[in-house]
């Protein structure tokens, strides 16, 4: 059995590849969290002696790279942090790691003008977020032809107690009756992480490398994102109000028409997306 060693495991995308790869291979979870759960180790991957002493001793055959700042707007603010996190951490992985790697990266390395993008568009990040996945992008594969990068856009899963959510986000907001302001000018297609888990797992079974795109089956803005889990979650859609992304003021600029379009990924993988009241109908499920 593979051994494979998940970096940010801990977050929505880590506990969903939990329970997707778990009964095929022997799962090894990172964090640079304080509070980690029960077997995940800590790495901070900007240090490369850390990581280096972690891979000797848990010696695996494939690492998953899901370690990075993803907050958008502290990705503006802090640089140096993004770039140290988003890029340093890749470097410090290829630099005392000589297996394969697969690495999530964003539709935030385009620029939302012409989007869902294809895997042969050309990158123009908008932001520092973008900008530093790009970056890492390049250089794991500069450094490490066996491995594969895959670009994801707004994943989304309902757990408890984590902030990175927009369906929690959603839901909490509506079930304390709140009003909530969400864009009706931001295009993506939003991906349950226990999709995009599938994916990495069809990945790892044809080895896959290069880059490949993933996305779930709708193309859709925010607010109709929303109006879709109050709909589906049967809460107070009339809560939701629509507003301009011009209007918040956000430190970092958003790729307005973005989204990724996974066709090369559907027919290598021999996958098809599923749509957005698919997914929320299964978590809701999944609630009772």
């Amino acid at each position: 059995m593979k051994t494979i060693l998940i970096t940010g495991g801990t977050g929505q995308l880590g506990r969903s590849l939990r329970m997707m790869l778990g009964s095929k291979y022997t799962i090894i979870s990172t964090a640079r969290s304080k509070k980690l759960a029960e077997g995940d180790i800590f790495l901070d991957v900007t240090n490369s002696m850390l990581y280096k002493d972690i891979l000797k001793i848990t010696n695996p055959d494939l690492v998953i790279n899901l370690a990075a700042l993803t907050n958008v707007d502290l990705c503006e603010k802090k640089p140096d942090l993004a770039y140290s996190i988003n890029v340093g951490g890749i470097e410090s992985l290829v630099s005392v790691f000589d297996g394969p790697i697969i690495h999530i990266s964003t539709d935030y390395v385009f620029d939302g003008k012409d989007g869902p993008n294809k895997e042969t568009d050309t990158a123009n990040p908008l932001n520092i977020y973008g900008s530093s996945k790009l970056a890492s992008e390049n250089l794991l594969l500069e450094k490490s032809k066996d491995s594969l990068v895959i670009r994801a856009n707004v994943l989304y899963d309902y757990a408890s107690g984590s902030s990175a959510s927009f369906l929690n986000w959603v839901i909490n907001s509506l079930e304390k009756e709140q009003e909530i302001n969400v864009v009706n000018d931001q295009w993506s297609n939003p991906t349950w992480t226990s999709s995009l888990a599938i994916v990495i797992d069809r990945c790892i079974e044809k080895r896959l490398n290069g880059i490949i795109h993933w996305g779930d089956g709708d193309w859709i803005n925010r607010f109709d994102f929303a109006i879709k889990i109050a709909d589906v979650f049967n809460l107070k859609k009339s809560l939701i109000k629509p507003i301009e992304t011009s209007e918040l003021a956000q430190i970092a600029t958003r790729p307005l028409k973005g989204g990724l379009d996974s066709r090369l990924a559907q027919n290598t993988l021999n996958l098809e997306p599923p749509t957005i009241e698919e997914c929320l109908n299964t978590i809701l499920g999944q609630q009772k």
